[in-house]
């Protein structure tokens, strides 16, 4: 790791974090970035309810009645960056998620033919609809990767460095 630059991957995965943080889920906050080949950002998303919607009418429970949970009505952070894009062509775009994307998320990404899913976690791994994603990911010839990210004191360092100049 370069102290003194980010690396494409880092800058892009560190602005999925933050846009993560933009989620009001208290058990799951989810960011993506689309990128094109020129490394300029084309849509952004989070996790979170419809937008414009009266958020007071649904819960973030987790387990319970299907329609008394937030599963039915949340849309994904890859499915948000993809809707908010500002462009309809993908076809030669990566995508990074701090999460790995659910078999909903990957049928849209390969919709798009996004070339390039760069993720953080797969703490799903162990669950069919990540089995899905994978399938889907591997039939439409799309590039999967995790990420290892700089620890935080690495990147307190390169902020410092930058306060320091």
């Amino acid at each position: 790791m370069n102290l003194l630059y980010l690396s494409w991957d880092e800058y892009f995965m560190g602005i999925a974090i933050f846009t993560s943080l933009r989620s009001k889920d208290p058990s799951s906050k989810v960011g993506a970035v689309i990128v094109n080949h020129k490394n300029h950002i084309i849509g952004t998303g989070y996790n979170g309810f419809i937008a414009g919607i009266d958020e007071s009418a649904f819960g973030w429970e987790r387990e319970g009645e299907w329609l008394e949970t937030k599963y039915p009505y949340v849309v994904h952070a890859e499915a948000n960056a993809i809707l908010n894009s500002t462009t309809n062509r993908m076809d030669d775009c990566r995508i990074y998620s701090t999460l790995y994307p659910c078999n909903e998320c990957a049928k849209k990404i390969a919709q798009k033919e996004i070339k390039e899913v760069i993720y953080l976690s797969d703490k799903h791994r162990e669950q069919d609809f990540h089995a899905a994603s994978v399938k889907i990911f591997q039939l439409c010839g799309i590039i999967t990767r995790r990420l290892e990210m700089p620890s935080l004191s690495e990147i307190v360092e390169k902020f410092s460095l930058f306060l320091n100049q």
